[in-house]
C-alpha cells in the first residue's frame, strides 16, 4: 500500500472522528477516484480499510445521535435496505464461500448505512446543497482525469472483445457508465431549477458525461439513460429535452459508429461461454436459465451473496439482480429487493406529490424519478447493487428526494429566499 494511500485513509480518519459531516461530504467527493489505486493487494487493503473506517465512524455517530435525540429518522426505503442487508448477511451464514461473501455483505452495508446517515442530515439547512456540490464535484474530477488522459492519447480504457471502451477512473467500463447515466439522468433534472451561477457549470458537465457515456459503449447504461432522460422530459414537459435526445442520439451514431456497431451485435448470435462482445442479451438468457437452480440447494437463503460465479463454468455474476437476489439470498432476499425497488419508486412518486412547483424540491424529485426508472431497468440486466461506487451516488440522490418535505415551513422559507425556490439550497 503506498504512502499516499496510507496518509489519506489517517487522515480519513482523523476528519471522520472530528467532523463526520465534512467526512461524509469528502467520501462523496473522492469515492469516484478510489479504484485508481486498484491493484494487487491494495484491491483489498485501500478499499477494505475505507469501507471499515466509514461503517466503524458512521455506526459511532449514529449511535450518539440517537442518544441526544432520542431516535433516527427513517422512511420505508431506509427499512427496505435494511431488509436486504439483513438478507444478505443471513446468506453469509450459510455460504460456502465466506471469503466471497463477507466482503460483499460489507460493501452491501456501506451503501445501506450512507442512505441512512444522509436521512439524518439532509433536514439540517444547507446539507442539500453540500451534498449535490460534493456529487458533481466528484463527477468533475472523474471527467478531468478521463479527457486530460485522452488529450495526450492515453484514454483510460478496457479492451472487450473488438471494442475499446472508455473505463475512466474505474476499473471497468460498465461502471463508469452506470455511474455516469445516474449524474446526467439526475443533473438534468435539477437543471431547471439550479441557480444560475450552477447551470453553466452543470451543462458542461452534463455534455461531457454524454460524450464520455456513449465512448464506454456500455448498452444497458445508454438505454438506462435515455429512459431516465424521457421520464424527466415527460414530468418537466419539457420538449427541449426530448429534442436533445434525439440530436444527441443521431450525433452518436454519426460521430461514433462503434456505438451503433455494438447495438447491431443484438442481431448476433451468441451462446453461453461465446464472444464478449456478441448478442449479450442472448447470452443472458442462457446464463439465467443455468444458475436458476443454484438457489435449489437452499431456496429460503440462498447460496451465499457473490457465490454465483464460483459455481459456474463461466465464472460470472448473474447480470441480473433479482434473480442475483433469489439465487444468493433466497425467498428472503428477493423479497426484500423486490421492496426495495418498490421503496425506490415509492420515495420518488411521494416527492413528486410534495415539492412545491417550481422550486428546486421540484427539480430533485424529478431528477430522482428519473434514475429510479433507470436503476430498475438497467437492475434487470446488469450487476448494479454490487458496485459500491455505483450505488452510493444513487443512493444519495433517494436521501435528497426522500428528504423533501412540503411544509409551511418551508413554503415560508422558500417565498422569502428570492433565490428561485432554493430556500439554501435545502430541501
Amino acid at each position: 500500500m503506498s504512502p499516499f494511500v496510507v496518509g489519506f485513509l489517517c487522515g480519513a480518519g482523523l476528519l471522520a472522528l472530528t467532523r463526520f459531516r465534512a467526512y461524509v461530504l469528502l467520501m462523496l467527493g473522492v469515492r469516484v477516484m478510489v479504484d485508481l489505486f486498484k491493484g494487487g493487494e491494495r484491491l483489498t487493503g485501500a478499499t477494505t480499510l475505507l469501507a471499515v473506517l466509514f461503517l466503524v465512524t458512521a455506526g459511532l455517530w449514529l449511535a450518539a445521535r440517537l442518544h441526544s435525540h432520542k431516535r433516527l429518522k427513517g422512511s420505508p426505503l431506509g427499512v427496505a435496505l435494511l431488509l436486504v442487508a439483513a438478507t444478505a448477511g443471513v446468506s453469509a451464514l450459510g455460504s460456502t464461500f465466506p471469503a466471497a461473501s463477507l466482503p460483499e455483505v460489507l460493501r452491501i452495508l456501506t451503501v445501506v448505512t450512507m442512505f441512512v446517515v444522509l436521512e439524518q442530515l439532509l433536514p439540517e439547512r444547507g446539507t442539500t446543497a453540500r451534498v449535490l456540490i460534493a456529487c458533481y464535484a466528484g463527477l468533475a474530477l472523474a471527467l478531468t482525469y478521463t479527457a486530460v488522459l485522452t488529450l495526450t492519447g492515453h484514454p483510460p480504457s478496457e479492451v472487450k472483445g473488438s471494442f475499446t471502451r472508455i473505463s475512466g477512473p474505474f476499473t471497468q467500463s460498465t461502471t463508469f457508465g452506470r455511474y455516469l447515466m445516474f449524474l446526467v439522468v439526475f443533473g438534468c433534472g435539477i437543471h431547471r431549477f439550479a441557480p444560475k451561477r450552477w447551470k453553466s457549470a452543470l451543462t458542461v458537465l452534463i455534455g461531457l458525461s454524454l460524450v464520455f457515456l456513449a465512448a464506454t459503449n456500455t448498452r444497458s447504461a445508454i438505454i438506462g439513460t435515455a429512459l431516465g432522460l424521457l421520464v424527466v422530459a415527460l414530468l418537466h414537459r419539457s420538449a427541449a429535452l426530448v429534442g436533445v435526445l434525439v440530436v444527441a442520439a443521431l450525433g452518436t451514431v454519426l460521430l461514433l459508429p462503434a456505438v451503433s456497431d455494438r447495438f447491431a451485435q443484438l442481431g448476433d448470435a451468441r451462446t453461453t461461454g461465446g464472444d464478449p462482445t456478441g448478442n449479450t442479451m442472448a447470452w443472458r438468457l442462457d446464463y439465467w436459465s443455468e444458475i436458476v437452480g443454484l438457489a435449489d440447494r437452499n431456496p429460503v437463503t440462498g447460496i451465499g451473496p457473490n457465490v454465483t460465479q464460483r459455481e459456474t463454468d463461466e465464472a460470472k455474476r448473474p447480470h441480473n439482480d433479482v434473480l442475483r437476489a433469489y439465487v444468493e439470498t433466497g425467498v428472503l432476499g428477493l423479497l426484500a429487493y423486490l421492496a426495495m425497488l418498490a421503496a425506490c419508486l415509492h420515495t420518488a412518486s411521494r416527492a413528486l406529490r410534495r415539492a412545491p412547483p417550481g422550486t428546486f424540491a421540484r427539480g430533485i424529485a424529478v431528477g430522482f424519478a428519473g434514475c429510479a426508472v433507470a436503476f430498475v431497468a438497467v437492475s434487470a440486466v446488469s450487476n448494479v447493487v454490487s458496485n459500491v461506487v455505483t450505488m452510493w451516488y444513487f443512493i444519495a440522490f433517494a436521501a435528497l428526494a426522500s428528504a423533501v418535505r412540503r411544509t409551511d415551513e418551508e413554503k415560508t422559507e422558500t417565498e422569502s429566499s428570492g433565490n428561485n425556490g432554493v430556500p439554501a439550497l435545502s430541501a
